[in-house]
């Protein structure tokens, strides 16, 4: 692959995905970014290799498609194998230019970082609260938020503004609370099964819980049978979604080209 205007005209550049160990084989149908899309190849260097594929400099990156691929590719091989995922969008003027000034410029330390990761992905536990079981606890467990809701109940917006803006911040206070408490019990109930648990920041206002975790990949049905479990116990309150294994987006540094 190189810095080429290939048979259409068009001149390409080289995306690159991550790294990964120099002895990791790909499908030749595995397919990355750019439309069509291209077939992602592996760049080895010494003990390290770099997933790459081509694209072209007048196709702006950025589409929703181009995110999924660049993600489908790194957690493929986070499932067989350790991968330090890239930022998205990076890209290089050529494959020799990954190989020469970047793989092997840095090979000791991309395969220490590889090394540190073997065995191990990152799983995410995201759940979030049904939102009428939410407020029903909310209003149940203080008294004032209940009361002004019930104040302003049939009461014109534009005369009861302020107490709706009042009323909002009591739920808003009392869901961080809720989620606060939610989080700090499943990130230790997490501990056993991992070797580190970040919490990462609400998405949704509803968020209740939303923990990468970083674990061996043979424990994964043991994760998958504690989100089970953990559905259960929170039946109809919140329902937790285990994904994984994925690449280690949360535990390492994105290598700079």
């Amino acid at each position: 692959m190189s810095h080429s205007e290939r048979d259409t005209g068009v001149e390409r550049v080289c995306y690159v995905y991550g790294v990964v160990p120099a002895d990791v084989e790909l499908d030749e149908d595995v397919q990355g970014v750019a439309e069509p899309p291209a077939r992602v190849q592996v760049i080895r260097r010494g003990r390290v290799a770099g997933l790459v594929s081509e694209v072209g400099v007048d196709r702006p990156l950025g589409r929703p498609d181009d995110l999924v691929a660049h993600k489908q590719v790194l957690d493929m091989v986070a499932a067989v194998a350790p991968v330090l995922p890239m930022r998205f969008g990076a890209v290089a003027s050529s494959a020799e230019v990954v190989a020469d000034e970047f793989l092997d410029a840095h090979q000791d330390e991309l395969a220490a970082d590889l090394d540190d990761i073997e065995g191990y992905a990152e799983y995410v536990l995201h759940g979030r609260y049904d939102p009428d079981a939410l407020l029903a606890a909310v209003l149940e467990e203080n008294p004032a938020a209940a009361r002004l809701r019930d104040a302003i109940h049939g009461v014109p917006e534009d005369q009861s503004r302020d107490a709706r803006i009042q009323l909002g911040e009591f739920i808003e206070q009392a869901v961080e609370a809720k989620r606060q408490a939610d989080t700090e019990t499943i990130k230790r109930e997490l501990e056993p099964y991992a070797r580190e648990v970040v919490v990462r920041d609400p998405t949704h206002e509803d968020d209740a819980i939303y923990l990468a975790v970083l674990a061996e990949t043979g424990r994964s049905d043991e994760l998958e049978q504690y989100a089970e479990d953990l559905a259960d116990r929170w039946d109809g309150w919140i329902t937790p979604r285990l994904l994984g294994p994925m690449a280690a987006y949360d535990f390492v540094a994105a290598p700079e080209t």
